[in-house]
């Protein structure tokens, strides 16, 4: 064999066993699918990885991040809690009862000084012929009470035996309710026949009795030989002044 050929023989062989080599390295570098795999990086990242993200975590066991749904429901039911604990805090109920208090202490306070209607007990009752209007009789009472009373209405006057009082002119209703203090007085007059005469079924009078409308009632004096009254006999409503008693 010539040196030529030994020489292209061997680089032949070397040239086989090259490829064979490399034959065995691909082959082993291959999964057997065809596909090179990741080997070992591939499951550290699996490892790597949590069972869950943050969101599914949160959805399946309720807890997710420990600081992530814990927090958000925490906060949510504190703030639910501290507005119900304020609104108790701040409950009308206490304004309530102070205004209901303060009502009732003024209700009591106004009806504990409300003044007693004036009867012949607390007050001293005068009948006095006057000159002028022409037979008119003056009938003054007063309050020898120690607090004020209300002289209210007309006075209810029974002269001697008669078996009905006189009426009461309308006209002369005073305004407001008359009032008296301690020591003041009130006043009404009594017109007790027609001044022309034209009166009918008149008689004399000796006693007088006078009624308030409730309570006790008065006996003033009349005059020693009495009064003539008629059936125009009138009585007025009982007024704060002697001249507007005076005055029909």
């Amino acid at each position: 064999m010539s040196v030529r050929t030994a020489r292209t023989s061997r680089t032949r062989f070397l040239a086989a066993t090259a490829v064979a080599l490399a034959a065995l390295t691909l082959t082993a570098c291959n999964d057997g699918a065809g596909v090179r795999g990741e080997g070992p990086s591939d499951t550290s990242a699996a490892s790597a990885r949590p069972s869950g993200t943050a969101s599914d975590a949160g959805t399946t066991t309720g807890s997710g991040t420990a600081s992530g749904s814990g927090t958000t429901a925490k906060p949510a039911g504190g703030n639910t809690a501290g507005s119900s604990g304020g609104s108790k805090g701040t409950s009308t109920s206490g304004t309530t009862r102070g205004s209901a208090k303060k009502g009732g202490g003024g209700s009591a306070k106004k009806g504990g000084t409300r003044n007693v209607a004036c009867d012949g007990s607390t007050t001293k009752t005068t009948a006095t012929l006057v000159t002028r209007p022409l037979n008119h009789l003056l009938l003054t009472v007063t309050n020898t009470g120690t607090g004020n009373c209300d002289l209210t209405g007309y006075p209810i006057a029974r002269f001697g035996e008669a078996q009905s009082v006189p009426p009461v002119a309308e006209e002369t209703h005073p305004q407001a309710v008359v009032t008296l203090a301690p020591g003041e007085s009130g006043y009404a007059g009594v017109l007790l026949s027609a001044a022309d005469g034209s009166g009918d079924n008149g008689y004399t009078a000796k006693t007088l009795e006078v009624g308030f409308g409730r309570g006790h009632g008065a006996t003033p004096a009349l005059p020693a030989e009495g009064v003539y009254v008629d059936d125009k006999l009138t009585v007025t409503y009982w007024q704060q002044t002697l001249d507007a008693a005076l005055t029909y």
